[in-house]
């Protein structure tokens, strides 16, 4: 009874494989049709051949009739499931059903084969031991001469070992992601052509503050400028570095930012399939860069040196004026002196003239003494030494140093610096000075100008191979007569000359000569006064 139940079912299935072999289904595996086209040019195979290829197929194979009756199963079939064919065949498949698959899965399927469509999709099947693994399955229908459905071809894998990998991935890919954008510092993976590949919260918030403007690129220019830093060369070398502190000015922000910065090389992603094989020096590099905020340190740091600072220009501003003083006095009895000695070349004779001429001989030689111990008290300048200054960082230290005046006189500063400066070669103190000197002067201008509001703007930028700094005033200005003759010694234009014999232009001269650059005043600027001036980025003159 046992065997014609059998014959009875082989018999069905070669029914089966016949109307198979004369439409084979989408979905069908590629070794199958592979297998069959390798006999007689693609001539149908043989049933038993073609029964023994299915037999050997590493796919899980089963055919069942129109109601989903297992009438076939093959090896693979009982190695996935653990189910031996004389354990299934006759029951339905669902007996592999699990109930974690919903039913709108399965409903979507009956309606799918129903409609002569190959469905493909993972159902939740369990073994025979009842472990539940995940099937990703295609079910063909294999239809009658007519168009109707007689048999179902359902071909499944396990691909439990590939869903779990995925999730391993995709939880490390969260973990990841939640740990860098819960970092603190800045992160961002950067190609060799500058394209950011990943970033977290802290660059994002950064990329706000930049209005727009990549951080990446802000970074590297400010690297490239500081360390020369090289960002093609360190993907192809893996040269990278640690801890190196940059100055970022941004656009509509008071103060600088710092950050600390390290980089290192990783291999760039590369999914293409024809680079599978490629070697290993081919492969492409891109740089994780690590950039943690110092701001708050930098600024505690600063405080302690802004201080010391303030206490070397008050005395440095104190020899100035000393210096300034003496100098003018001089000056000014130079005048009485040249007088007398004119006065003494005048051809004359008498002996009241010759008393006159004993008189002024006397005269002359007390002045030249008086002059020569002017000379001795004139307070000598403190020799500095040259080294590499941040301009932008320059100006922000004597506007921190202005503030109190600025306030009191109710300016209102345009602070416009370039975002990344180069350094140049110069005497910290000596550029201090110049810069105290213009800022003075344009707050006086404003002072003097009596307006309800009163701005002085800065602007620092960089042409080629200069820097330029703009101070600009909305004060009276300098009318065209007085445009050179404001840089002469003691002269002062000034309504109220203060503590100064002159306006400080000389002093603020004397020291951008002495650094190879140049000071002008702006002749077609209209509404106050703007002074242009020009540093050197490579070298300077009279260091």
């Amino acid at each position: 009874m046992i065997q014609q139940k059998s014959s009875a079912a082989s018999g069905e299935v070669m029914d089966a494989i016949s109307r198979f072999l004369a439409a084979p289904p989408e979905g069908t595996p590629a070794e199958i049709i592979e297998a069959f086209n390798s006999f007689g040019g693609g001539r149908f195979l043989p049933p038993k051949l073609f029964l023994e290829t299915v037999e050997q197929a590493p796919v899980a194979i089963s055919i069942t009739d129109a109601s989903a009756r297992i009438l076939y199963v093959n090896h693979a079939f009982e190695a996935l499931t653990g189910y031996q064919r004389d354990e299934v065949i006759g029951h339905n498949e669902s007996m592999l059903s699990s109930r974690s698959t919903p039913l709108s899965v399965y409903q979507e399927l009956w309606k799918t084969i129903q409609a002569r469509q190959v469905w493909q999709g993972t159902l939740v099947n369990h073994k025979k031991c009842k472990e539940e693994y995940l099937a990703e399955l295609v079910i063909s229908p294999v239809l009658t001469p007519g168009g109707e459905v007689s048999y179902y071809l359902g071909m499944h894998r396990d691909i439990t070992a590939v869903h779990q990998l995925g999730q391993r991935l995709k939880f490390q890919k969260s973990l990841t992601e939640a740990a860098l954008d819960a970092a603190p510092m800045v992160v961002a993976m950067i190609t060799a052509e500058r394209k950011v590949l990943l970033d977290n919260h802290a660059y994002k918030a950064l990329l706000g503050d930049c209005r727009g403007v990549e951080p990446a690129g802000l970074f590297l220019d400010a690297l490239e400028q500081q360390i020369d830093f090289d960002l093609a060369g360190a993907c192809r070398t893996g040269k990278g570095f640690t801890n190196v502190e940059i100055r970022l000015d941004l656009a509509g922000s008071a103060a600088p930012r710092w950050f600390s910065c390290s980089a290192v090389r990783v291999d760039e992603l590369d999914e293409a399939a024809q680079n599978y094989f490629k070697q290993q020096e081919q492969t492409r590099y891109c740089l994780l860069l690590i950039a943690n905020e110092v701001t708050g340190s930098r600024k505690r740091i600063n405080e302690v040196r802004l201080n010391m600072i303030r206490a070397g220009m008050a005395e440095q501003q104190m020899v100035e004026t000393m210096r300034e003083a003496i100098s003018g006095a001089i000056f000014k009895m130079q005048v009485p002196f040249n007088i007398i000695r004119a006065a003494l070349a005048m051809p004359g004779t008498g002996s009241d003239q010759c008393g006159v001429c004993q008189v002024l001989h006397q005269a002359l030689e007390s002045g030249n003494e008086a002059m020569e111990s002017l000379q001795a008290a004139l307070p000598s300048r403190t020799a500095e030494q040259a080294s590499m200054v941040n301009i932008n960082e320059i100006l922000h230290e004597v506007m921190r140093l202005s503030t109190e005046r600025l306030l009191a006189s109710g300016v209102v500063v345009d602070w416009r610096p370039a975002t990344v400066l180069s350094s140049v070669t110069g005497r910290p103190n000596a550029l201090r000075g110049l810069f105290k000197y213009l800022i003075d002067n344009a707050i006086q201008a404003v002072n003097e100008s009596g307006q309800d509001y009163r701005e002085i703007r800065l602007q620092t930028r960089q042409l080629d191979q200069e820097l330029v700094v703009e101070v600009m005033d909305n004060g009276p200005g300098i009318p065209e007569a007085m445009r050179l003759k404001v840089f002469e010694p003691f002269f002062c234009g000034w309504s109220r000359a203060g503590e100064h014999a002159g306006m400080g232009l000389t002093m603020a001269q004397e020291v951008i000569l002495g650094h190879g650059g140049s000071i002008e005043i702006d002749a077609d600027f209209c509404g106050g006064c703007r002074v242009f001036v020009r540093l050197p980025i490579n070298g300077m003159g009279g260091v």
